[in-house]
């Protein structure tokens, strides 16, 4: 069993546009434990694995997915404002 909380749909259907454009952004996110996680690259996909949902961001270092629940927001290139995470998970 997994504690994985889905996020909303219309968030997720934005995700997956970015993933479609492969769109430059930074993510701010927290990893399992709850600390911070920050990273940069281009979103190469949304996936699904053991029963919970990823963005998978394409960095310099490689490859890094991020649960879609721990994600807290995305900026684009120039720090904008391009996706946040709504306040009480899925609809």
């Amino acid at each position: 069993m997994t504690d994985y909380a889905p996020i909303d749909c219309d968030q997720h259907s934005l995700l997956e546009v970015l993933a479609m454009r492969r769109t430059r952004v930074q993510v701010d996110a927290v990893d399992e434990r709850g600390a911070p996680l920050h990273a940069e690259g281009r979103v190469s996909d949304v996936v699904t694995r053991e029963r919970a949902e990823y963005l998978v961001v394409d960095t310099a270092e490689g490859a890094v997915a991020v649960r879609l629940d721990h994600l807290r927001r995305l900026r684009g290139q120039a720090g904008d404002a391009l996706w946040c995470q709504k306040p009480g998970g899925s609809d």
